[in-house]
């Protein structure tokens, strides 16, 4: 699978381990940035993760900050992008399978390490159900504009 990933200085730490993680499992990775620990914006590095979502180059982006909020909310401006902020893996599996969400976030210093991994890979590999949920996100889907 081919996944995006977008953090700040705050995330960046998770999103190195997570980076790892996926090469290791043989997704490939593109990397949209931050590469360093140096102060920067989360709205630059989460749009640039969502927006290969968008654009149809990586099938997922996860995205990290330091709580995950700033960071979920900057993905979802993309249109296209339905991005979930979990905390737990039952977040993560119910996302996928209930909003077919394309986009994840973390928040690095709310999830650790070894839950955010759990997370990243439940979110993989869980399916959209469809059926009566499918209605629900064509209806997100049109408030898009």
């Amino acid at each position: 699978m081919n996944i995006s990933l977008g953090s700040d200085h705050g995330g960046f730490g998770l999103k190195e381990t997570i980076k790892a993680h996926l090469e290791t499992l043989g997704h490939s990775v593109k990397d949209c940035g931050t590469y360093s620990l140096d102060s920067c914006d989360y709205p630059v590095f989460g749009k640039a993760a969502a927006e290969a979502v968008a654009d149809g180059s990586c099938e997922r982006a996860i995205v990290v900050c330091t709580t995950g909020i700033g960071i979920s909310i900057t993905a979802n401006k993309v249109k296209g992008v339905r991005c979930a902020l979990c905390a737990t893996e039952a977040q993560a599996e119910m996302t996928r399978r209930h909003n077919n969400a394309n986009a994840l976030a973390l928040g690095a210093a709310v999830t650790g390490e070894m839950v955010a991994l759990r997370i990243v890979d439940l979110f993989l590999a869980t399916e959209f159900e469809g059926g009566r949920h499918a209605r629900r996100v064509d209806l997100m889907t049109a408030m898009e504009g």
